[in-house]
């Protein structure tokens, strides 16, 4: 900062100078003469070892400081004061010189270099200039916009879900995310409901009755088959093994004896009428009857 004072007692920090009717360099509120700030806060120019001077234009990078005139590249010998470069092993090279000298990656799309400053998106892999990434369905650089892959191809949301999305089995909208499969079927999962009480079924247990899906307790009220021994659903869910014979279906603690409750599993029985006896009993009734 330059300032003109008038103040008769009024000199330089370092040398004593006085500052009356003189420029000077104020640093931290103390003033300095021109001079002594030249030689006490100058920067050194990381090309020519010179002071950089409080008239000088002063440009650096990465903690080293150059004139204007020095921060060049070292090929060409091109100002690089506005431009775009590169440091390669310490050394400044303008883009020219930097791409002339290196292998680049090439863009999936045009096959063109991918070189420095050029915008470029990366997926999977691959690189493309931002120009060159297009939507498959629209033609439009998708840009830093969302994007959904489907094979190799690449699709603008709005355009994934138009033409390529699944379709919802209930409300015929696109699915971008999540949802629920049955029967080779779609479904958002606030749309998989139960065909009875029309409660949502997405991550609950659920039955089916003719192709159509029920939760438990609708299952069990309108469509199972019902126990011979308790006269409860049978759903075939949580310990829902059970016995069948001709007609009639029980759970397995429920298929014992009619007579004296012994179950049945495993064991040889007698049917009697609307009745299952173990041997014993039958044995008995028989005896009975004689």
């Amino acid at each position: 900062m330059l300032r003109v004072n008038m103040s008769e007692k009024f000199s330089c920090k370092h040398c004593s100078q006085p500052l009356h009717g003189c420029k000077y360099i104020q640093v931290e509120a103390t003033p300095h003469c021109i001079t002594c700030y030249d030689l006490l806060f100058s920067n050194t120019c990381h090309e020519c070892r010179g002071a950089i001077s409080h008239n000088d234009k002063e440009l650096s990078y990465e903690d080293r400081f150059y004139h204007e005139l020095c921060f060049r590249c070292v090929r060409c010998e091109r100002s690089l004061a506005g431009e775009a470069f590169t440091c390669q092993d310490q050394a400044l090279l303008c883009s020219s010189c930097f791409c002339s000298s290196q292998v680049w990656s090439r863009c999936a799309a045009c096959d063109g270099a991918m070189t420095p400053g050029s915008r470029m998106l990366e997926y999977g892999g691959a690189a493309w200039h931002q120009t060159c990434f297009l939507c498959h369905g629209c033609q439009k650089p998708i840009g830093s916009e969302g994007f959904v892959p489907d094979s190799s191809r690449f699709y603008c949301v709005p355009c994934y879900e138009r033409q390529v999305a699944p379709r919802c089995s209930r409300c015929n909208k696109a699915l971008t995310k999540g949802g629920v499969t049955y029967r080779d079927q779609v479904w958002h999962k606030d749309c998989f409901l139960c065909s009875g009480c029309r409660a949502p079924l997405a991550n609950q247990p659920f039955t089916s009755q003719e192709e159509s899906p029920f939760c438990i307790t609708c299952f069990s009220n309108l469509h199972a088959k019902k126990c011979s021994g308790c006269h409860a659903p049978i759903t075939g869910f949580g310990d829902g093994k059970y016995v069948s014979f001709e007609e009639r279906q029980w759970h397995q603690p429920c298929f014992k004896c009619s007579r004296c409750s012994v179950s049945l599993l495993g064991s040889g029985f007698y049917p009697d009428r609307d009745q299952i006896l173990c041997k014993d009993c039958n044995t008995e009734e028989e005896e009975e009857e004689d």
